[in-house]
């Protein structure tokens, strides 16, 4: 999560940053964090993220959502995604 914390944060009530704060972010449509400017690509996506699409969107980000404005080339180690998506469900879950 090191690289993604630049642009990212976790935790209830944390502001946004160069992207949304993922607080609860699983299971919720993508595009909704209220207050970010999403691209219109993924507004128009209508993605819900759960393991596999973040899966999908870590591994290559414009593959899943061509146009996204997301500056982020990927994580290419099966592995080491579903790590992160691991680590995203602990630390971002709604109940926090």
């Amino acid at each position: 999560y090191i690289q993604c914390r630049a642009c990212h944060e976790l935790k209830a009530g944390a502001p946004n940053k160069v992207g949304p704060n993922l607080h609860g972010i699983m299971g919720q449509k993508a595009a909704q964090v209220a207050g970010f400017a999403y691209s219109p690509a993924l507004r128009a996506a209508n993605l819900t993220w759960d393991r596999a699409t973040f899966d999908r969107w870590l591994e290559r980000p414009s593959a899943v959502v061509p146009g996204n404005a997301m500056a982020f080339a990927g994580v290419a180690n099966p592995k080491d995604r579903a790590a992160l998506i691991t680590y995203i469900e602990i630390e971002a879950a709604a109940a926090k």
